[in-house]
């Protein structure tokens, strides 16, 4: 997978601009706007160190949150964050293509290191449109008058096709970080002989991303789809059960109403192998309070997978020879509903399968737990990781391909 992917190697970076698409996109607290997780920075800080040692001038592309959501803020407290775990000075600069920003750039002296502002702030970024298109947009005919090369380091987002991260290889010499190579080398290694049976374990809020997946999982012959979160939901409603209003409406506020009907052509596809929830656990005034799915619909917030759901799920990965999980089965970040993600890792680390695991919340989870050692791979992405070990092509990867 990689031999036709240029890396780092093939590049002489001395005294050349760099723009170096990173993701540092991590969990916030809304609250006070700090920063929760330093993962995916310390991620990145191979491939900064070493555009620093080779004597590149380094301008950092990143992004956090999506419009709309609650951690979709600016990246000033990214760029201090950034800057104490390389130990180099970073400038955060609040703008992302301006004539101030140009200029910048083409004044910047060696070793200077900027982080520019978080590039979703433009429209066009979250526009979904081939990389041909993407290259003519305003962010990639601006920046790439200034920059000499672009390496994309994001492997995390590499499984979306915005112009950040695949339309500056069709207009300057581009090549994959060292996060991005490790990521594809290893994935590359798994897919090459699975051990059967396989099983993916799909959680979070992105339910469009696991829905993907699990469409081509499933084609390519994975034997369970456990499900949780918001994508547990997806799936009951569509198998018909009423999850109640508050949960519809939170599906409605992500704008992922379409994909109920996209979870009843897997499930009358698939039904044996998409295993939902038999309890969940539903946040009662403050209280969990756990109820069988045959108890639905339900007027408060479904917060967690039940116990019951977790001995069987629990069941079946212990018999499983590859594990692939992304996303919290349940509201991580309250105390009351972490049971299922908590039990669904120890199931996942106390097993002999070889276990990849993907997603911020699931990954911070797994350190928390102290369980990190006993997961065979940790990936920087969630939605990345699972579709290409679903068997997908990622629009990232695929664009710097030598042509």
């Amino acid at each position: 997978m990689l031999e036709d992917i240029p890396t780092m190697d093939d590049f002489d970076f001395e005294g050349k601009t760099v723009l170096v698409r990173i993701d540092i996109n991590t969990p916030i607290d809304t609250k006070n706007g700090e920063l929760l997780d330093d993962r995916r920075f310390r991620s990145h800080k191979e491939t900064i160190d070493e555009l620093i040692r080779k004597k590149a001038n380094i301008v950092l592309l990143a992004h956090q949150g999506r419009p709309g959501d609650p951690d979709f803020t600016t990246l000033e407290k990214h760029a201090k964050k950034l800057a104490e775990i390389i130990d180099h000075d970073i400038e955060y600069i609040d703008g992302i293509f301006s004539s101030f920003v140009l200029k910048k750039i083409k004044n910047m002296n060696p070793g200077d290191i900027f982080l520019l502002e978080n590039v979703r702030f433009y429209s066009e970024e979250v526009l979904k449109r081939p990389p041909d298109v993407q290259a003519t947009t305003f962010l990639v005919k601006k920046l790439s008058t200034v920059v000499d090369i672009f390496i994309n380091d994001a492997f995390a987002t590499a499984h979306r096709s915005q112009p950040s991260l695949v339309g500056f290889p069709n207009v300057l010499p581009s090549a994959a970080g060292r996060l991005m190579e490790r990521e594809i080398r290893v994935i590359d290694d798994i897919l090459k002989k699975p051990k059967k049976p396989v099983a993916f374990v799909l959680g979070g809020t992105k339910a469009d991303d696991s829905l993907k997946a699990t469409e081509r999982a499933l084609e390519n012959g994975a034997e369970y789809i456990l499900s949780g979160g918001v994508v547990a939901n997806i799936f009951l409603a569509a198998k018909g059960y009423r999850i109640g209003e508050p949960n519809i409406e939170f599906i409605r506020g992500k704008r992922m109403t379409e994909q109920i009907d996209v979870a009843k052509g897997l499930l009358n596809k698939y039904e044996e192998n998409i295993i939902l929830p038999v309890d969940l656990a539903v946040d009662h005034h403050g209280e969990r309070t756990e109820i069988s799915v045959s108890e639905l619909p339900t007027n408060f917030m479904i917060k967690d997978i039940g116990s019951e759901t977790v001995k069987k799920y629990t069941e079946i990965l212990k018999n499983s020879g590859t594990i692939f999980a992304k996303g919290a089965l349940g509201i991580f970040e309250e105390k009351n509903f972490t049971f299922g993600t908590v039990e669904i890792l120890n199931a996942i680390a106390n097993s002999e399968a070889f276990s990849v695991i993907g997603g911020g919340h699931l990954v911070a989870a797994a350190r928390e737990l102290n369980l990190k050692d006993k997961i065979t791979h940790i990936s920087s992405g969630g939605g990345a990781c699972i579709s290409l070990l679903a068997g997908y092509r990622l629009p990232a990867v695929e664009v710097l391909r030598r042509r």
